[in-house]
């Protein structure tokens, strides 16, 4: 027995509930953010000092630092967009293609989904060969093998967010004890994707996740505490604040993360919707553009994969208003180094080198 891990476990659920004692008090929320120094010489003597900013984030309370000076470093194979995959011509294996696609994937439960597949256009949607939960899904974007980062038609993914969707309103009918949702992607191996056709993952479970038990307890007690929702307060104070405020598709508001929990993070809220089943044509119009956009922004940036998640909560009581997180992820190249180092993985601390403010100021033209 891993005595270590647990004693781990027990550190941060001490941490967690100390936070959220601190935070209990009915205060607002808080933007806060800290400088620390390092002092040290450089190798002729010569005495140096580099800043560290430590953000904590006014949802999850969780801290992130951002290290400018690590900006001067060359990042390792973003001079240039790198080239394709070498499987990027190969569909001939690729179970998600056309030729392969009815012989080589599964079968919805029929009692369920008489066809055994939910289709529409060119998107397809059957069950995930290996699921995370009670219910998971592989919705196509379309039936294109490789799709560049942000070359994809907004339309494509408004299709296949359409069958994620049809696929979890059958299952809130038919199991509403599944309430914990999500519809993620991994683009590329880089971001964890084990196939290159472009996909999302779409999941309705009866066990929470991490994230939507503290989005849930969060939220439910912000509203207890402040009679208001959680993000369109975040919300309204990053419009106010406007550095990190980026812009907005149809409904939805667009910004950098304050404390950004991945490289260039961007967050999409959808201000007082707390359902993903009901979503309109012009919420999934709206949130399309903006996922687009973002994908064009990291192609700017040479990127080629990065990962999108987002979470709902599938109850009359739910105060958790619907939020996608986007971050890219280090390039799928050879010899790229990972964007996770020790430092997240063990400390838990994200460590980024690009100011939130500058991701904003960056990514503001592609949604002009």
């Amino acid at each position: 027995m891993d005595f270590s891990a647990i004693a781990g476990l027990t550190r941060h659920s001490f941490h967690y509930n100390q936070i959220m004692m601190r935070h209990s008090l009915g205060e607002k929320l808080s933007f806060t953010r800290k400088i620390v120094w390092a002092n040290f010489c450089n190798s002729a003597g010569e005495p140096l000092k580099r800043s560290i900013e430590i953000r904590t984030n006014p949802i999850s309370f969780r801290t992130s630092r951002i290290s400018g000076s690590r900006s001067m470093e060359k990042e390792t194979g973003t001079e240039a967009l790198p080239h394709p995959p070498p499987e990027a011509d190969n569909t001939s294996c690729c179970p998600f293609c056309k030729a392969q696609l009815d012989t080589m994937t599964p079968r919805l439960n029929t009692d369920f989904f008489s066809a055994g597949r939910l289709r529409l256009g060119r998107s397809t949607l059957f069950p995930n060969l290996y699921p995370y939960g009670n219910y998971s899904a592989v919705s196509l974007i379309d039936d294109s093998h490789f799709v560049e980062i942000g070359t994809a038609s907004t339309a494509s993914y408004q299709t296949s967010f359409k069958l994620a969707i049809q696929y979890l309103q059958e299952i809130g009918k038919t199991d509403p004890e599944a309430k914990y949702m999500a519809i993620t992607q991994n683009h590329l191996p880089s971001a964890g994707g084990s196939l290159l056709h472009p996909h999302l993952q779409v999941n309705a479970d009866h066990v929470a996740s991490n994230h939507h038990r503290f989005l849930a307890d969060r939220s439910r007690q912000y509203y207890r505490q402040n009679g208001a929702l959680l993000f369109s307060d975040y919300l309204a104070q990053e419009q106010k604040a406007a550095s990190r405020y980026i812009g907005a598709t149809l409904d939805w508001h667009w910004m950098a993360a304050f404390a950004p929990e991945g490289f260039f993070e961007v967050w999409g809220i959808l201000p007082g919707v707390r359902s993903l089943l009901n979503l309109s044509d012009n919420h999934l119009a709206g949130l399309c553009e903006g996922i687009i956009n973002t994908q064009r922004f990291y192609r700017s940036l040479n990127r080629n994969g990065y990962n999108l998640g987002l979470l709902a909560l599938e109850s009359e009581n739910s105060r958790f208003e619907l939020r996608v997180v986007l971050v890219v992820r280090s390039n799928y190249a050879p010899w790229v180094r990972n964007d996770h180092t020790g430092f997240e993985v063990m400390l838990g601390d994200m460590a980024t080198f690009i100011a939130p403010e500058l991701t904003a100021e960056m990514a503001r033209k592609f949604w002009s």
